[in-house]
């Protein structure tokens, strides 16, 4: 049985006005069909195209659609040619053309677009990159939709031409590069939204701009989505994005759009979405979030953004020593959450939105590690590489993305043996500083492993035991508490001039004190030769004895490994230097 689709041309002058009378051919299929514009600027043609069943199995040899050249004419204006024409059986394929005058564009005589072949067809690969509460909450960035969104035309750092649109219009754009719109409506939609939420959340972490980009994503498969200049979109898809441009898909208890990798399921694998296997889903009565559920976990949810008109960039100014308010308090978080992965950076511990002396340390080391400027001052560049290795960090950008949330002192969830995260390496933290604090047998030092192990159990229990708390081994919401009140006791006693202790720390000590050297060693290894980072954990281990030699020996002390009162004192006063700035004799 023979099948058709159809292709409905829109011809407009550079002011949206309708050009009627246009000459229309199109060309393919061994013949020419030919045609002129109505009052409204349209020409409707219906045209042969392959079985229906072609477009629903990935292992066909037979393209799906037909292709079509189109060759448009006016009086007074310059022709348009368009090569690539896509049509689908049963579908209706839409190419809104703008014809300029010669007026406009004295030196063009002819405007021409290329379509290439559809990305299911050439098997193309998509998305895949690879307690107290604080004074200042950090920074929520919810997700919007934005009016407008800029494509860069090729791969990330290639001299590409970059176009800004409507986000709307985008979406219809890819939608209609890398899925057949024969596709059932279940899986139309599945894909669309799939689309939606990657889009969103490269806009959502400010993931090329956060790299000096002047963009927000790419039209490179490789790297984002397809998208195709002066592409034809399909009717049906159109009105599909219409309703749903605004849904993007998340996981319980976070808050950015789910990078959702996917590919095509038939000639690429991945651990995302198959585009192929959303069809076969769709066939046996899946919905559409039945289909993002089956693919990406079922704690996942659809979601809905606001349109903005503008999406202003985060960095709202420098942020400097003094400086109060919720974009500190954002930084502190950020640089907390990056100090897990570079233990050279000292952690801030507070988010409480006031830029002090622990935050300009950490921003400080940060600007070392990452080839910055040690100002202690964020600055643009600073703030945005921030973003950018907390977003890596966190694999906001990928699909096992940690999520993002606001991360405080409050109860996240109750913790036992077996668990592992943030939470847990934040606990053992807290815990680590109480039992250096108390230093009683009871309560024994935990290794700062974010794993919730044999040893941070016996810690909680001689905590709970210690505070007259259900000696269980888990942390509940009251342990959590407890936990949380002690530290900042505790902590806030702790000196800020770092006084010697008055013991030798060497190999076997554990405690907060070895957390100081360590860090401070870290700091100070990049001027140092030989040095490495070592692992800060609270444990002077073999490790932890070498890189206090080679300080010793640097600076011509004693290199025995033992951190004495002149070792101690020499460390405290060249890390202060290095942090703040200070003159050192």
């Amino acid at each position: 049985m023979a099948t058709n689709g159809e292709l409905l041309l829109r011809i407009h002058n550079s002011s949206g006005d309708p050009i009627s009378g246009a000459s229309v051919a199109v060309i393919g299929d061994n013949r020419a069909y030919t045609g002129r514009t109505d009052s409204a600027g349209e020409a409707r043609f219906t045209l042969p195209t392959p079985p229906k069943e072609a477009s629903f199995d990935p292992s066909s040899a037979l393209r799906p659609y037909s292709v079509f050249s189109v060759r448009i004419t006016a009086e007074g204006y310059v022709p348009v040619t368009v090569l690539g024409e896509q049509i689908f059986p049963d579908s209706i394929t839409v190419h809104d053309i703008e014809m300029p005058t010669p007026e406009e564009f004295p030196e063009m005589s002819e405007k021409r677009a290329v379509i290439p072949e559809h990305e299911r067809y050439i098997g193309g690969m998509t998305a895949n990159q690879s307690a107290t509460v604080a004074t200042y909450e950090p920074v929520v960035r919810y997700p919007v939709v934005p009016e407008t969104i800029t494509v860069h035309l090729g791969t990330p750092s290639s001299n590409a031409e970059n176009v800004t649109i409507p986000f709307i219009e985008y979406i219809k754009n890819v939608a209609s590069s890398e899925i057949y719109p024969t596709w059932p409506d279940t899986s139309l939609r599945a894909n669309i939204i799939a689309q939606v939420s990657l889009a969103l959340n490269r806009i959502y972490t400010e993931w090329y701009r956060s790299q000096g980009y002047n963009y927000d994503i790419t039209s490179s498969t490789a790297y984002d989505q397809a998208f195709v200049l002066d592409r034809s979109i399909f009717d049906n898809i159109s009105s599909v994005v219409d309703e749903l441009f605004t849904n993007y898909l998340a996981r319980e208890g976070t808050v950015e759009p789910l990078f959702t990798e996917y590919c095509d399921g038939s000639t690429v694998s991945c651990a995302g979405l198959s585009q192929w296997g959303t069809v076969t889903l769709a066939r046996k009565g899946y919905s559409p979030l039945g289909i993002l559920q089956y693919y990406y976990g079922d704690d996942t949810f659809i979601a809905e953004a606001r349109v903005q008109e503008n999406v202003p960039e985060s960095f709202a100014g420098d942020l400097r020593p003094g400086d109060t308010n919720a974009d500190v308090a954002t930084l502190q978080r950020r640089l907390d959450r990056i100090a897990i992965n570079y233990p050279q950076i000292p952690f801030i511990l507070k988010a409480n939105g006031v830029y002090g002396d622990r935050t300009e340390a950490s921003v400080r080391t940060f600007q070392r590690v990452f080839g910055l400027n040690q100002t202690g001052i964020t600055d643009r560049e600073t703030w945005y590489r921030v973003l950018y290795v907390y977003n890596a960090v966190k694999k906001l950008a990928e699909l096992n993305s940690e999520g993002e949330r606001i991360e405080n002192d409050s109860f996240p969830r109750p913790l036992s043996a077996g668990d592992r995260g943030t939470d847990v390496l934040r606990i053992q933290y807290y815990l680590l500083v109480i039992a250096d604090a108390l230093n009683v047998t009871s309560i024994p030092q935990p290794v700062l492993t974010g794993v919730f192990d044999a040893n941070t159990e016996r810690t909680v229990r001689g905590f709970q035991q210690y505070y007259g708390l259900p000696v269980t081994g888990n942390i509940d919401e009251a342990t959590w508490n407890a936990i949380v009140k002690y530290y900042y006791d505790y902590e806030n006693s702790f000196a800020s001039d770092r006084k010697y202790p008055g013991y030798l720390l060497k190999n076997g000590s554990r405690g907060r004190n070895v957390i100081f050297i360590q860090n401070a060693l870290n700091a100070l290894g990049a001027k140092i030769p030989g040095a490495t980072t070592i692992r800060v954990d609270g444990f002077f281990g073999n490790g932890t004895e070498s890189a206090v030699r080679l300080f010793q020996t640097y600076y011509g002390l004693t290199p025995d490994g033992i951190v004495g009162e002149q070792t101690w004192n020499k460390l405290v006063q060249e890390y202060n230097s290095y942090v703040y700035g200070d003159t050192v004799g």
